[in-house]
């Protein structure tokens, strides 16, 4: 047999060679190559990024620190570890940091989930819980979503002996619903405590604080309790890579046992230092979210687009009734120099969530979907 008659080998298990690699917001220079627009004409609303970018001492704190690049980054984080617990009222041995919260997230299945094992999360849950299962050759149970948001009481229904891991993201992404405190309070009392939950809270900066659950005082009473939160939204530091995760020493340590060796950079542990000190640009950000926000959702009513009620920084958008009413709209706005992002790999076909952007950035956006929809 000649080699191109060979058959090509396969690698990993069944369970590894049935994942869908992650599929991220498409770049701005591919649509400009694509579409023929110049980059800076470009909107990009598709990764849910921050729309002014990073804090200014952020930005100067990690080009301070290239110029250490040469040498490998604290591998325990000590100073953002110190300043995050100090920041957050618990012990910095609580803290765990990852390169963004998708790191967490795939540390926490690593570290609880073998093959056979259940993960449980909701219908309309971050991709990525899917795939950290997948990952582990553990076992999938979707609970049905309740108004497309997480049905908390079918969750704690559906653990089981098998079970050993729950995702909660609050506020949900793509959804952008949120789960009331005290819902999350019930459904941690009714969670066994041999199952680690997972509370993630990527969005949490944009809640107000009257509708925030207090992450910090759960972990004291749930040593089964995880909470993974991102400097990649609010901060801006999208492009570093930097997460963290809370919790009790016994689950922390589990957790740095499966983390990679150097997991963050020192550019990216000395940016999120210099951003957790920058009050005043986090003000900013809520601000300019609160009245972007404000000006797609008047504009959605206009259009006549359905939405839901989302608590992040992005919406979550009906394009028409059939399922590909999403692909069909993106097109077109990607045609106008305008990425969205389609979600019909959530089961959405019908959706795209739209980011929020600048004052300018969601004008384009709104009079791209004018034209959109009035071709369709």
């Amino acid at each position: 047999m000649s080699t191109d008659q060979r058959a090509a080998p396969t690698w990993g298990a069944d369970y590894i060679r049935t994942i869908s690699p992650y599929v991220g917001g498409r770049p701005v220079a591919d649509v400009a190559r694509e579409v023929g627009i110049a980059e800076h004409e470009i909107v990009k609303l598709a990764s849910n990024e921050n729309p002014l970018g990073m804090s200014p001492k952020a930005r100067l704190a990690a080009i301070d620190a290239l110029l250490d690049a040469t040498r490998y980054p604290d591998n325990d984080g000590y100073d953002l570890r110190h300043a995050l617990a100090a920041r957050l009222g618990v012990p910095a041995a609580w803290i765990v940091l990852g390169h963004g919260s998708s790191d967490i997230l795939e540390m926490a299945a690593r570290a609880v989930l073998a093959e056979g094992d259940a993960c449980v999360y909701s219908q309309y849950g971050f991709l990525v819980y899917a795939l950290a299962v997948q990952q582990a050759g553990a076992r999938h149970v979707v609970v049905p979503a309740h108004d497309y948001g997480h049905d908390l009481p079918a969750m704690a229904a559906a653990i089981d002996a098998s079970t050993r891991l729950v995702y909660v993201a609050n506020p949900n992404n793509p959804t952008g619903t949120l789960a009331s405190r005290e819902a999350v309070e019930a459904f941690l009392h009714a969670v066994p405590e041999h199952v680690v939950v997972v509370l993630d809270e990527a969005y949490v900066e944009y809640l107000p604080e009257a509708l925030r659950t207090d992450g910090m005082a759960l972990l004291r009473r749930h040593p089964n309790l995880i909470v993974s939160r991102t400097f990649s939204k609010a901060y801006g530091l999208a492009g570093l890579r930097i997460g963290y995760a809370a919790a009790q020493p016994a689950l922390a340590e589990t957790l740095n046992r499966v983390r990679s060796a150097f997991n963050t950079s020192t550019v990216a542990q000395v940016a999120a230092l210099a951003a957790l000190d920058d009050a005043e640009f986090l003000r900013r950000t809520i601000d300019i979210n609160d009245a972007g926000m404000g000006q797609l959702v008047a504009a959605f009513g206009e259009l006549g687009i359905f939405h839901l009620r989302s608590h992040g920084n992005f919406i979550l958008a009906r394009m028409g009734d059939d399922e590909h009413a999403g692909a069909r709209v993106n097109a077109a706005l990607l045609r106008q120099g305008v990425i969205a992002r389609p979600v019909g790999n959530y089961g959405l076909g019908a959706w795209l969530r739209i980011s929020v952007g600048t004052s300018d950035e969601n004008a384009r956006c709104i009079a791209a979907l004018r034209q959109a929809l009035a071709r369709a």
